[in-house]
């Protein structure tokens, strides 16, 4: 099992797959590396490396204070570190794409490009609230069937998706075990939805991709990156490749036509 250790000693699990130009993939909040199984075979002609980060997946937990994208970020680089890599292009989703543009700050030559996945530098209110209604708990169901049956009344912003598509997701994210279904993180993550404080303010980070190739797709039902904030984007970067996807919430798979187009138009930039 491909692992590294951190500068602070845990044990983090990654994958690494093909050959070609290196694409960093890194997921959302509770998600592991294997968000990105549908997007593998659309990549055979690049590297793709995908992480599951500290506390998620086949990775060591660690302290909750670490469970914030600052330290992520630094984990990525380290990640790149141990394979050897000066820089790579990142497709993040969601928390990953706050992590992608964060190394757009502050690490910018380790960065080739970035495509944000249904992740803005504004999060709407409404899907904020969405996660932390989710976020640390074990579902209510004790088996896959059990999930399967419930999966598109939880994400009611996804349409036309097959039961294979919701039954590969709920094995992904959820343990069958002899007690119910279990999550596959830490349950401590949830300390980072805490508190009713101002958001941070995120456009300098956004603003600090300027200059590399960009993309971002958005979920046409997503309650997390809104119209407005895709608007307010383009109109600080009129280059950004723009793709929404139809029946898809928070987030897109990123095998949809559409996504995968302005995938392939965003990496002939790089």
């Amino acid at each position: 099992m491909p692992d590294f250790t951190t500068s602070d000693g845990l044990r983090l699990h990654y994958e690494d797959c093909g050959t070609g130009q290196p694409i960093l993939c890194l997921s959302g909040l509770t998600r592991t590396g294997r968000d990105f199984d549908y997007l593998a075979p659309h990549l055979s002609d690049a590297r793709m490396i995908t992480l599951d980060y500290r506390g998620r997946g086949m990775s060591d937990w660690g302290a909750p204070d670490s469970y914030n994208i600052q330290t992520e970020g630094r984990d990525a680089l380290e990640l790149l570190d141990h394979l050897g890599l000066d820089r790579a292009a990142i497709i993040g989703t969601s928390r990953g794409g706050l992590i992608a543009m964060l190394l757009a700050a502050t690490a910018r030559d380790r960065v080739a490009g970035i495509c944000l996945n249904d992740i803005g530098p504004d999060i709407a209110p409404a899907g904020l609230d969405a996660i932390r209604g989710y976020v640390g708990r074990n579902p209510a169901a004790r088996t896959y069937d059990e999930a399967l049956a419930g999966r598109a009344a939880l994400l009611p912003g996804f349409a036309n998706i097959p039961e294979s598509r919701w039954r590969e997701e709920v094995m992904k994210h959820y343990e069958e075990t002899p007690d119910g279904l279990v999550i596959t993180y830490d349950p401590a993550l949830a300390r980072t939805l805490e508190g009713d404080g101002a958001a941070p303010d995120l456009w300098p980070l956004f603003d600090a991709t300027r200059g590399l190739p960009l993309a971002c797709i958005r979920g046409a039902n997503s309650d997390l990156l809104a119209p407005g904030t895709v608007a307010a984007m383009l109109a600080r970067r009129p280059d950004m490749i723009v793709a929404e996807v139809p029946d898809r919430g928070h987030v897109p798979f990123l095998d949809e036509p559409e996504a995968l187009q302005a995938i392939a138009k965003w990496r002939e930039l790089l």
